[in-house]
This record gives structure tokens, sequence and C-alpha cells, in this order.
């Protein structure tokens, strides 16, 4: 039986998530998490996408991505056929590395985004790895929360969308959301 479509939409924004097959590990190293954000970087200025978060945990990763036209399958296919290649390159292995397609949940509202945000903020808290979300190195949080962002990430546009909606000042907003 075929799968079902997913809903793509022009200027959608979705929280898309992989798990590495069979829960193994997708990052072996720092080497590995570097690559990914490098891919991520990719596709973000081929497709012009806003990646508004993301983070890397050891066997998955979550990213929220705004996409202007409804692209958001081809970018995925490019992003993670292009890592599990270098990746089992890299590591003399043969096979799937993400268990089955990635997984996206299209934002409908404010509300959900907002929760979608502190919740790929905290995960690494939640999992056990660190104290605070700002300690995890492969997230974007810290960035986001110290203003310091890269160029390919759109850590302004998700402040905008936190201070269009609630008023105030949108990193107060954003470090309010993430220490719940």
């Amino acid at each position: 039986m075929p799968r079902k479509p997913r809903e793509l939409v022009a200027g959608g924004v979705y929280h898309v998530y992989a798990r590495g097959n069979n829960r193994q590990s997708i990052f072996l190293d720092d080497l590995d998490r570097r690559a990914y954000l490098r891919h991520i970087e990719h596709v973000v200025l081929k497709r012009a996408w806003l990646c508004l978060a993301y983070c890397l945990m050891p066997n998955h990763v979550h990213l929220l991505v705004e996409t202007p036209q409804p692209d958001l399958a081809v970018g995925m296919h490019w992003l993670h056929g292009a890592y599990a290649r270098r990746f089992n390159r890299r590591h003399r292995r043969v096979g799937h590395l993400f268990q089955g397609r990635y997984g996206a949940v299209r934002i409908e509202d404010d509300a959900q985004l907002w929760m979608t945000a502190a919740y790929i903020a905290r995960n690494p808290v939640a999992a056990g790895h660190c104290r605070e979300p700002e300690d995890w190195e492969w997230s974007s949080h810290a960035a986001t929360a110290n203003a310091d962002a890269p160029p390919w990430l759109a850590a302004n546009r998700l402040l905008e969308y936190l201070q269009g909606a609630a008023g105030g000042d949108p990193h107060e907003r954003y470090g309010e959301l993430t220490r719940r």
C-alpha cells in the first residue's frame, strides 16, 4: 500500500525529525555533526529555506524549517541522502543510516510553534545530556539566545514569530519558553 503523500505548502513551517536505523547513532563524532550542519547550510541556501532551529542528538535530529516553496521532500531527500552517503563512506558502512523516511509535522499556529521551538531547545536536557539548553553545543539554542547565529540560521525569523504573536522583547520570550 503506498504511503500517504505529505501535505506540503508554500510558506509552510515544519518540525522535521529523523532517527537512526534501529535507534543507532547517526553522529559518531564532531566531524559527523559538522558535516550534517554543512549539509543543512547547503540545502537552506539552495532551496531558500529558513532554518529556524535545529538540534542534533546522538541518534536523532530535529529541525524547524520554513519552506517558501512546497519543496520539503526534495530538500530532505537531498539532505539525508547526501549525509548518509558521506557517513557510510567515512565509516566504511553500507545500508540505511536513517530509520524510514523523516517525520514532518506542519506547524499550524503560534502556540504550536512556541511549543515546538521549546521542545527542540530542551531535548538534550530531557535526554540527560546537559543541565541547560545552552550547554548543548549541537543545537541552535545558544546561537539564538545570544544573537550569535551563523548566516544560514534564521534565528531572527524565529524571534519575529515570537514577538509578532506575543509582543515584548523576543529574546526574553525565547528565554522564557526554553526555561520551562
